[in-house]
């Protein structure tokens, strides 16, 4: 009898979908993991086949048959199929969007598997010596034909694209004047057995215990906990981590928070080993982020440097995960499929039977607890590495202050006395543009969004309002949409007003800003990072693009200047974030021989958080928040999913959810808590009226028993046709 496909295809329904062989094939030979194109509807979608069975609950005469199997091996492992199985299973998500996430784009739209030949930067001319007269007046273009020389098959585009400067300008400068050119290869990148390029840096104590922890759990799952203060050299560990992966022949897995990490990270790695990188970003095209993904899954890459989406990347033989930044919200997926790359990582580890490392200065209470309960060991890194020491705080009390754009007088004779010294200030402030608010002072009337409960950001730069939650602009207003007056004033603090502030106060300092608007162009942020590595800039404004993993050797002063934004809020992980972004931030300052200081403007020096930050440091700070979470019953000593529903009227997803508490609630538990529905915290947003129902158990099957029991349920209630729905699980985020 005919066996039966079940295929997963991407679209938002929990289930595979049967369909019969293609009349051509074989299906002896047919193996799961396989990408598979069929008829969905009056259209083609491409599929991947996840089980193949002797019968099916559809009649076989209603079965259409597939198009085509696109692969001859499976592109996903078994391994890699239990992981996507769990996922879907864990976050309540649908199959087969689940296991579109963990392909590539390209390999999505059904391309061949295939690597294609990539872009190579060769010399024309074989006189190194000429090839550099010709470029002596260009630091730039000599670089290149120095690297060049070192590749003498040409240097990959890929390789040129983990520079951590503007390579673009030169690489045309070299093609201009006929010494170089773009040439196609296709030649496989196979691992070098000797992968060192230069020798790993002298270990601390600290360092040696946790490097021979791990290394001896190799070949075993294992979970790590690596807290290490910042500027303790985990990258260090990472790499020397790395290197004992390499010897075992198998493949590494370094994840990382946010794409702009990756640059300074990718130079110690490019550095250290000669084996190639593989990149794998959003920031990326298709095809290099296909090339890569290709490159794990056969094994001709041996290290994988990635952001969240990295995560369901296959590889060969794997040998290790590591998690840098742990405790960021990046690594959790905020709309569609929302997964947590760290969650997930850790069953990948689990699941392959591999030791995985998550790192961080400042860890999450998850995994905190997780140490506690002896799921995780806990390696610690107590001193920095180098013999740096940890910076000194003050805490400046502003109240009563005139402030100059929201700079006391203390933290300017800060910044005076460091340039003085011939060294580098930080300034953090958490708001790109110039300022959040654009407020008449005759009537009061303020610049909202017409599609957002929220106000709008002038950017003054471009002459521009803009919402930062749906994208919507408009120009500048010049007079009140109220009272018709012309005094519209800026309230409120924003990197560019900051940075015309200091142009004004410090009019011979170089200055320099660094956030999502000043970096938009592709390589702009590498430039910039190479121009604060090489002393070209004197004072550094960003927002959390600079506060966590870059090391700038000259920064000795780092300055918060709104310290209190984070002390209040509803979100009752408020607190833990504030504490991690303090830390973070103070933690560029003072990373190597010349003492840190870390200044935090604030009207409330009382407050707790602070003192017991300052006093007791993050592991203070975390056991005394850990301690309030118990008291309080929340996650981790309880476990949530968030459901959302939104639309353009009001009623609908209030209806929704409303109905899907009553569902919750026809079966009730004393160990279970059905919160709302309540309006979001931000009621509308992008046109779209959005209501939210939360759910609270202390035991984690209890939760998940009940959303598997209402799934089949809410798919039949005529409200869900209303909404855009969805299930958060674990959420970090309520809004």
């Amino acid at each position: 009898m005919t066996k039966i496909l079940k295929i997963a295809v991407s679209v938002p329904l929990r289930r595979l979908f049967d369909y019969l062989p293609p009349s051509a094939s074989d299906i002896q030979s047919l193996k799961l993991g396989v990408r598979v194109e069929v008829p969905f509807g009056r259209r083609r979608k491409i599929g991947v086949l996840m089980d193949i069975a002797e019968e099916s609950e559809v009649d076989r005469g209603r079965l259409k048959e597939a198009l085509a199997i696109l692969d001859s091996d499976p592109l996903l492992s078994s391994d890699d199929l239990r992981l996507l199985n769990w996922a879907s299973r864990y976050y309540h998500h649908p199959i087969g969007e689940v296991v579109a996430a963990a392909l590539a784009v390209l390999l999505r739209k059904g391309s061949a598997a295939e690597l294609a030949g990539e872009r190579v930067l060769r010399l024309v001319t074989e006189d190194y010596a000429f090839a550099a007269q010709s470029c002596k007046r260009a630091p730039r273009q000599t670089a290149l034909i120095g690297l060049l020389r070192e590749h003498p098959n040409g240097v990959p585009h890929s390789l040129l694209s983990e520079l951590d400067w503007d390579w673009r300008g030169a690489v045309d400068g070299l093609v201009r004047k006929g010494l170089a050119c773009w040439c196609q290869s296709r030649e496989a990148q196979v691992p070098a057995h000797n992968s060192l390029k230069s020798p790993p840096f002298d270990l601390n104590e600290d360092q040696q215990r946790a490097i021979a922890a791990v290394r001896e759990a190799m070949g075993a799952y294992a979970a790590f906990l690596l807290e290490g203060v910042t500027g303790s050299g985990k990258t260090e560990v990472y790499l020397q981590l790395t290197q004992e992966v390499l010897a075992r022949g198998e493949q590494i897995m370094i994840l990382l928070p946010e794409i702009n990490l990756t640059p300074q990270l990718q130079a110690r790695f490019r550095s250290r080993f000669s084996v190639p990188v593989a990149i794998f970003h959003s920031g990326l095209t298709e095809t290099e982020r296909c090339r890569s993904w290709l490159q794990m899954q056969r094994g001709e890459v041996s290290i994988l440097l990635g952001t969240r989406s990295a995560v369901f990347t296959p590889m060969k033989s794997p040998g290790m995960i590591i998690l840098d930044e742990e405790h960021d919200t990046s690594f959790k997926q905020q709309d569609g499929f929302r997964f947590s790359a760290r969650d997930v990582a850790v069953m990948r580890a689990r699941l392959f039977n591999i030791p995985i490392l998550l790192g961080s200065a400042t860890p999450s209470l998850e995994s905190l607890c997780n140490v506690s309960q002896e799921r995780y060991r806990h390696l610690r890194l107590l001193h920095r590495a180098g013999g740096a020491l940890q910076p000194s705080f003050r805490l400046l009390d502003i109240r009563g202050h005139r402030l100059q754009e929201g700079l006391s007088p203390a933290l300017i004779a800060y910044i005076a006395d460091t340039l003085s010294r011939g060294e580098q200030a930080l300034l953090f402030v958490n708001r790109r543009g110039f300022a959040p608010t654009l407020i008449c002072h005759a009537c009061g009337w303020v610049a909202r969004c017409r599609r957002c409960d929220a106000n709008l950001v002038v950017h003054a730069g471009d002459g521009r309002l803009r919402c930062h939650h749906c994208g919507f602009e408009q120009s500048l207003a010049r007079s009140c949409n109220g009272c018709g007056s012309e005094d519209l004033r800026p309230l409120g603090l924003g990197t560019e007003r900051v940075e015309n502030a200091l142009a004004e106060l410090f009019p011979g300092a170089r200055i320099v800003r660094i956030d999502r608007d000043s970096t938009r162009r592709k390589g702009r942020l590498e430039t910039l990072l190479n121009d604060i590595h090489e002393g070209r800039m004197d004072i550094l404004i960003g927002t959390q693009m600079l506060a966590k993993g870059h090391h700038f050797p000259r920064v000795t002063l780092v300055g918060i200047t709104d310290v209190d934004s984070g002390l209040y809020s509803t979100d009752f992980r408020s607190g833990e974030r504030t504490a991690q972004l303090i830390i973070q931030v103070a933690g560029r300052a003072g990373r190597e021989e010349r003492m840190g200081t870390v200044v935090l403007q604030t009207r409330h020096p009382g407050h707790p958080l602070l003192h017991v930050l300052i006093r007791d440091g993050y592991s203070g700070f975390a056991k005394a928040c850990t301690d309030e979470r118990r008291a309080a019953q929340l996650p981790p000593f309880t476990y949530q999913a968030l459901w959302r529903a939104e639309a353009t009227d009001i009623d609908a997803p209030r209806s929704f959810l409303g109905r899907v508490a009553d569902l919750a609630n026809e079966r009730p538990s004393p160990e279970l808590l059905v919160l709302g529905p309540v309006p979001a915290p931000m009621a509308r947003r992008a046109g779209r009226q959005r209501y939210q129902l939360l759910f609270q158990s202390a035991r984690r099957n209890l939760l998940h028993g009940l959303i598997e029991s209402l799934l089949p349920l809410i798919s039949e209630l005529d409200e869900a046709k209303r909404v855009r729905w969805s299930i958060d699980v674990d959420p970090v985020d309520l809004y």
